[in-house]
């Protein structure tokens, strides 16, 4: 099963978020969306959740530290210093996902996207 991961900035907007997907891989065969806890509540991802129809899950902080996701020392020490696209998706998918896509960035730049694979998702 697939899990998409979401970073983004406030400025961000649901056609970005779509784009970095698009960019990612696609929705096909997603079987939620994910991003930090933090920026779960924003209306771009929100209405990204409603418009693919897929589940939003709204990851830990303190998960985000812990996964094999790319190291970016430009993203704050809360995210452990890694993509949070990247972080997310695996964070969401579960212990021993990996990933499928790594992030991938609008062409506006506000926003990333990766998808994780994992054989269950967890709850």
């Amino acid at each position: 099963m697939k899990v998409a991961g979401f970073g983004f900035r406030r400025t961000t907007t649901q056609d970005a978020l779509l784009a970095a997907l698009t960019a990612a891989g696609g929705a096909l065969g997603l079987v939620a969306i994910a991003t930090a806890a933090d920026k779960a509540a924003h209306p771009a991802i929100t209405g990204l959740a409603t418009h693919l129809n897929l589940p939003l899950r709204a990851v830990p902080l303190d998960l985000l530290p812990s996964q094999p996701a790319t190291p970016n020392a430009r993203l704050p020490a809360r995210y452990g210093h890694r993509s949070v696209a990247e972080a997310t998706a695996l964070a969401a998918a579960g212990p021993g996902a990996t990933l499928v896509s790594k992030r991938h960035t609008s062409p506006d730049r506000t926003a990333t996207a990766a998808i994780a694979l994992a054989e269950r998702i967890t709850p």
